[in-house]
């Protein structure tokens, strides 16, 4: 299992590069087939989420410090050069016989020491000193070579109108004039030489220098009403002597009738002076009848001249606007001429121009100065730039001017010269691509020979090939983390793109694809190749049937890792440049390679699994885990290409593969929970494991478990919304169950603790710190996405069914571990029973001439003990619970303890009074406790007031008996027990209370007929107030609900009697029973300082008129009564307690 764990560990490590990324990968071991714990489970759990993570935050644009020394590979095409001893020796003789009859003017680069040229050629073709002296013997006994030179008349610009309509009619003459004497060169500083010139003055020449001024004298087209003339016409002359000759060129307004050009060409073809006058005379004659004799020659108007001497004219020929010169002094001229001017040789004296075209030899010999100045690769180099050395320069600016080469046919030799070359000696593509650029723009295809042609076409193919052939190997030959490497990628996409954009490409292989047909062609039979290659470096040495899945899963990460890289490097080269996304068709492939591997596994699988019928074991649920993540981050990548190529793949649905699977894993994953969970409890000492947390080692466990099984849920990231439920209420459904088991396991742990100590304390908070992470559940799960998920499948019935679930499952967590918790706070406060009660006991029994504080001192020396263990060990939360918990426990001992200690002193009542207000004092703390409201709750509020009515007199106890019946009389309630209708005043001259009894309304039946035998019995209350009043009543009304009495009754009252504010008049309602007591139908109390005439004198009369009083019948408010009646009762030895709850009992008070 060592070796499985290295390989897992290793393949989770962040590589430097994808490459050694994929080096982990292919290391796999031998697994164990033994099962792991429950510990080790969870760690490769994590890794295998922290992996798939380590993948993809993986740079996969940053360069390595170590990408320098990588240079694309040469395979293939390594052809160079080949030439026998006897066809060196025949180019060497060529370049040699270059070198030795060079012409023109060098320029500032080339090499103008002949010595040190030779020594450069005998480096270059590395021959002996032998071949050396035959070589140039031969060259200095060949024929000279003659010279020619070729002029094109391009343009003429800004010349000057000579016609009246603004315009002129420009034609040029040009010709090569011959040397000039000293006194020749002295007389052209006065006067320019012209083609055309009077007769007298021709005439006058008498060497044989003079007899021909001119040969092969050309004329080019008219050019008819302009000023800025376009010819482009080019002539080639044969020189005698370069280095005196020049070339003499004029600009003429054509006025004539005859055609100048073809008076030119009958004129080039006779010799010496005399036919030459003779043709200039016949000219005139004929074109210009009209004209005077002396005057002839100017109806054609001069427009300037040029005399550029051969001998200025550099190797590279000239490409020049010159301006146009006077033939004299007097001559106006304005404007520019350009000329385009190469000096070429022909009939060269060497053998291999009579076997091949100098077009051939000229690559021959570029390519072997290629081989020279090009060395083999060194580590720290890429490609070479093609930058040629000044020697190299020199020779072939020479032969390529001797050899009478045009911009088209140097452009095609350089090209194809140094494609080949590329072949085996990587050429830098960027300066291949000029040179593509640069035949382009030269290259005429209609003037190209059929044996150009092909060789142009051969080399097109032979450069395509190659570099399909690289792009086959693009992977090795174009790292993806070497920036020169890309670019030089980039930049042969942009050559081929070249190529298959131009015209002659198009024509010399008219049967090629489209581009991006044959680079798509050439992308995927180089990725099924790098797949096939992948899948053999995976291949298993030893067999086990974790091996396959294994090995898989490695291919996988193996084609996401590709796919990254093809995504952040590759893709965006091949859109950039061609417009062909990369990505996509390498993914697709990809996709649908890797489907059909895992297909054929999970066949192989299930079908053992079935044949077996055994469980699936861990390491098997590992690495299909591993295998699904895999996949799933695989399928992401769908999202990179566009929608247009977008199509169903072959992982759409590869979820569905893994059903069983998932299912038995889950299965996995509950049963080592609850291992862990069972271990962790048993190795937990209860100690917090910082000193900031106050819960132990088990709990951090627990939450840690279950935090993993909700990485694994989140990263399963199932995509079946009917699954998603299914496995969601599953996951909940056994963390819930891990919950409870874990929190009954840690409460039984913790029952051996005979007193409140940390490690009690400790187990309630572990309990509580699980609680909490359940409690977040349907976040941590999401929950939502599940419900979102389902109602947009089944709509709002699958919503509803998810918030059932899982929200039953909730509920059934949350009262398992409440009851765990109530359980053990509940133990907690057993345990301080005891001494609670003796230190209430305490102040029970303590005398009445003590101080209540020094009574209550013991209890609240005993809580602050045991809450200050409390309040350091348990978090807020559970203190709280404890604190109410505690709290409701002294409650109930001080109401048991009052129920024991019946009718004793006030000050007994007092100390118990100052006992409760000193304890929510001290359970508040300040508001750092607990909060007031939940300390004055019903049950407080109910003892403090049998406290402090326990402390009141027996009067007191009476008098608020009855500001209870006031009060209940007073309020706005409606009674079901009927209404009492009387009248009464009150006559201070007599001390005379006067009561009329009038009726009574809807009263209750309390007979078996359903009636009631009524009447009403008057007093005056409370008894101590009036103890000389006696209650009177009313006679009873036999069977009725509503009686009428209609009787009048007195009372002897004084004013001071009734000015206490519980003094009233108390009506009670009675059904009268001949065989046994009455029953109690009613009561009403009106307050005497209500009386009409209490506060002032009433008059006789005044007493007719007063109002009716109606008052509802209520009972007596048990809440009030009971406790009133209960101290009374307890009080034997107070005569005046005894006759109250003796007349209360004859009432005989009924519930409502």
């Amino acid at each position: 299992m060592q070796q499985f764990q290295s390989r897992q560990s290793h393949r989770r490590m962040t590589a430097r590069s994808a490459t050694r990324a994929e080096e982990g990968h292919a290391t796999a071991s031998e697994p164990r087939t033994d099962e792991e714990g429950d510990g080790d489970f969870f760690e490769k759990l994590t890794a295998i989420q922290r992996k798939q993570e380590s993948m993809q935050r993986l740079d996969y644009t940053k360069p390595l410090e170590e990408a320098s020394d990588i240079s694309p590979q040469r395979t293939g095409h390594r052809v160079g050069l080949k030439m026998s001893h006897g066809e060196l020796l025949l180019l060497y003789e060529d370049v040699l016989y270059t070198l030795i009859h060079r012409t023109g003017v060098p320029s500032a680069t080339h090499i103008t020491d002949q010595d040190e040229m030779l020594r450069y050629l005998q480096k270059v073709f590395r021959l002996d000193e032998g071949d050396y002296e035959t070589v140039m013997h031969r060259v200095k006994e060949a024929k000279v070579p003659s010279c020619s030179l070729k002029a094109t008349v391009v343009e003429a610009r800004n010349l000057l109108a000579k016609d009246a309509n603004g315009f002129s009619d420009p034609y040029c003459m040009l010709g090569i004039t011959l040397g000039q004497t000293m006194r020749e060169t002295e007389e052209k500083k006065e006067r320019k030489f012209s083609f055309r010139k009077k007769k007298d003055r021709i005439e006058k020449r008498s060497s044989f220098r003079e007899t021909l001024p001119a040969k092969y004298l050309q004329v080019t087209d008219v050019k008819s009403n302009t000023l800025n003339p376009v010819w482009n016409q080019s002539y080639v002359f044969d020189l005698d002597d370069i280095h005196s000759d020049q070339l003499h060129l004029d600009i003429w307004d054509h006025d004539d009738e005859v055609s100048v050009v073809d008076a030119c060409k009958t004129l080039n073809q006779i010799s010496g002076f005399k036919g030459m006058g003779r043709y200039f005379k016949q000219i005139v004659k004929s074109a210009r009848t009209n004209a005077a004799a002396g005057s002839q020659e100017e109806n054609d108007d001069f427009l300037g001249c040029l005399d550029i001497p051969l001998s200025e004219i550099p190797v590279g020929g000239f490409d020049n606007w010159f301006k146009l010169e006077p033939r004299s002094s007097s001559s106006r001229v304005q404007g520019d001429c350009h000329l385009i001017l190469t000096l070429t040789m022909s009939q060269r004296g060497t053998e291999l121009c009579k076997k091949m075209s100098g077009e051939r030899i000229h690559e021959l010999l570029l390519r072997q100065l290629l081989e020279f100045e090009n060395p083999d690769f060194q580590e720290d180099q890429n490609s070479w730039s093609g930058k040629l050395s000044r020697h190299a320069v020199t020779i072939l600016s020479y032969h390529a001017m001797q050899v009478d080469f045009s911009l088209q046919q140097k452009a095609a030799v350089e090209w194809q010269a140094y494609s080949k070359h590329h072949h085996f000696r990587s050429v830098d593509y960027g300066f291949l691509l000029q040179l593509l650029e640069g035949l382009d723009q030269t290259l005429e295809f209609n003037v190209l020979l059929k044996e150009q042609e092909e060789s142009l076409g051969d080399n097109f193919v032979l450069f395509i090939d190659y570099s399909w052939d690289l792009l086959q190997r693009m992977r090795h030959s174009f790292p993806f983390n070497d920036p020169v490497a890309l670019k030089q990628l980039e930049l042969m996409l942009r050559c081929l793109l070249k190529i298959y954009s131009m015209k002659a490409f198009q024509v010399v292989c008219p049967l090629h694809n489209q581009l991006h047909v044959d680079i798509a062609t050439v992308v995927k039979k180089s990725t099924a190749e790098w797949y096939r290659k992948m899948c053999d470096k995976f291949q298993p040495k030893v067999k086990h049937v974790l091996i396959k899945p294994m090995r898989v899963v490695q291919q996988v990460d193996a084609v996401c890792t590709e796919l990254r890289k093809n995504q952040n490097q590759y893709n965006q080269i091949f859109v950039s440049v061609v417009k062909i996304d990369y990505f996509s068709i390498t993914y697709q492939q990809l996709e649908k390679l890797v489907a059909d591997d895992v297909v054929s596994l999970m066949e192989e699988l299930g079908a053992a699994v079935e044949e077996e019928r055994s469980k699936m074991t861990q390491q098997m649920g590992e690495t299909l885990f591993e295998l699904y993540l895999s996949l799933k981050e695989l399928k992401h990548f769908k999202q990179l290409i566009p929608l247009k190529d977008s199509k169903p793949l072959a992982l759409t649905n590869f979820h569905d593969w893994f059903q069983m699977s998932i299912n038995k894993w889950l299965q996995i994953v509950y049963e080592k929970s609850c291992e862990r969970i069972t271990k962790a409890v048993m190795v937990d000492q209860l100690a917090p494991v910082d000193t900031l947390s106050k819960h132990s080692s088990s709990a951090v466990d627990v939450v840690t478990c279950f935090t993993q099984i909700k990485s694994f849920w989140l990263q399963l990231a199932w995509p079946d919304p009917m699954g998603a439920f299914v496995f969601v209420t599953k996951i909940t459904d056994d963390i819930c169950n891990a919950a409870v088991m874990y929190s009954e396991m840690v409460r039984q742990k913790a029952d051996d603790q005979k007193k409140i100590t940390q490690q009690l304390c400790i187990a309630l908070n572990n309990i509580e710190h699980v609680h909490t992470y359940t409690w977040n559940l349907p976040k941590e799960l999401d929950w939502q996405g599940v419900e979102a998920s389902l109602e947009q499948l089944c709509g709002q019935e699958g919503k509803q069914q998810v918030q059932r679930a899982l929200g039953t499952q909730l509920q059934s967590i949350d009262a398992g571990m409440q009851r765990q918790s109530n359980y053990m706070i509940n133990q907690l406060v057993e345990k301080m029973v005891p001494d609670l009660r003796k230190y209430i006991q305490h102040i029970s029994l303590s005398p009445d001439s003590i101080q209540p504080d020094d009574a209550v001192s013991p209890l609240m020396k005993f809580l602050d003990d045991n809450l200050i263990i409390l309040s350091e060990w348990l978090v807020r939360k559970n203190l709280s619970r404890i604190l109410i918990a505690l709290w409701k426990l002294l409650l109930d001992l001080f109401v048991e303890e009052l129920a024991t200690n019946i009718g004793m002193s006030a000050e007994f009542y007092e100390r118990f009074h100052f006992t409760l207000e000193a304890l929510v004092v001290f359970f508040h703390a300040e508001g750092q406790g607990l909060p007031l409201d939940n300390l004055q709750n019903d049950k407080y509020k109910d003892l403090k007031e049998e406290l402090r009515l326990n402390k009141c007199s027996t009067q007191t106890l009476i008098e608020h008996s009855y500001q209870a019946k006031i009060r209940q009389q007073k309020s706005t309630e409606s009674s079901p027990f009927g209404m009492l209708c009387i009248k009464c005043h009150y006559e201070a001259a007599e001390s005379k209370l006067c009561i009329d009894v009038l009726h009574a309304t809807n009263l209750i039946a309390l007979d078996a007929n359903g009636l009631s035998d009524p009447f009403v019995i008057i007093e005056l209350a409370p008894f101590h107030l009036f103890p000389g009043a006696k209650g009177q009543r009313t006679q009873v009304k036999n069977k009725t609900l509503h009686p009428i009495f209609d009787e009048q009754f007195n009372f002897t009252v004084t004013r001071e009697q009734c000015s206490n504010s519980t003094a009233c008049i108390h009506f009670t309602v009675m059904d009268h029973d001949w065989l046994s007591t009455n029953d109690f139908a009613g009561e009403a109390v009106l307050q005497l300082q209500e009386v009409h005439g209490f506060h002032k004198t009433a008059v006789s009369r005044e007493a007719k008129n007063i109002s009716p009083v109606f008052l509802k019948l209520t009972h007596p408010d048990p809440s009030v009564m009971k406790p009133i009646t209960k101290m009374l009762e307890g009080r034997t030895a107070d005569k005046e307690a005894q006759e109250f709850v003796k007349k209360m009992k004859e009432l005989e008070i009924s519930p409502e």
